[in-house]
C-alpha cells in the first residue's frame, strides 16, 4: 500500500507502470521493480533510464548481469 500512496504523490501514471519490465539478477536473483524502485533509484524509473554504474543491492553485481522478468 505504501508503494502505491508514493506513486499516486509523484503523479506517476499507475498504467505506465504495468507496462514497464521487471528486471531479474542473475547471480542472485533480486528483482528490479519499476513500481517500487531502489536505493536512489525513485518508482516510476524503467530499467532503461537507471544508470550505466547500477549494482545489485544485494550481490554488487552490474547492470549487465540482469535479465528482463518472464
Amino acid at each position: 500500500m505504501a508503494h502505491l500512496l508514493y506513486i499516486l504523490e509523484q503523479n506517476i501514471n499507475p498504467i505506465k507502470l504495468t507496462i514497464m519490465k521487471k528486471y531479474i539478477c542473475d547471480v542472485c536473483g533480486w528483482e528490479y521493480d519499476p513500481a517500487v524502485g531502489a536505493e536512489g533509484i525513485p518508482a516510476g524509473t524503467p530499467w532503461e533510464q537507471i544508470p550505466e554504474d547500477f549494482v545489485c543491492p544485494l550481490c554488487g553485481v552490474g547492470k549487465d548481469e540482469f535479465s528482463p522478468a518472464e
